[in-house]
């Protein structure tokens, strides 16, 4: 069975209030996992797939595309 995709819809909304707050961790399709603060949301350009950037605690920008996530924690409200 293929991992679960988050809808794009469900992404966005969840990112969105998660919007320049730090300690947000991503799972994606592969399993990989980056966590940090998440610096810009493309939802709306022509001919791209909606992303998040995540910028992690070593400085490096990290940018998914929607399609690739599987799970958004908050690691702020635990």
């Amino acid at each position: 069975m293929p991992p679960k995709q988050v809808e794009v819809t469900k992404a966005l909304a969840a990112l969105q209030r998660l919007y320049n707050k730090d300690n947000i961790e991503i799972v994606q399709a592969d399993g990989t996992r980056v966590r940090g603060k998440v610096r810009s949301l493309k939802t709306t350009q022509a001919l791209t797939k909606p992303s998040v950037k995540i910028e992690r605690g070593d400085g490096e920008v990290v940018k998914i595309t929607f399609d690739k996530i599987n799970e958004i924690i908050d690691h702020n409200l635990y």
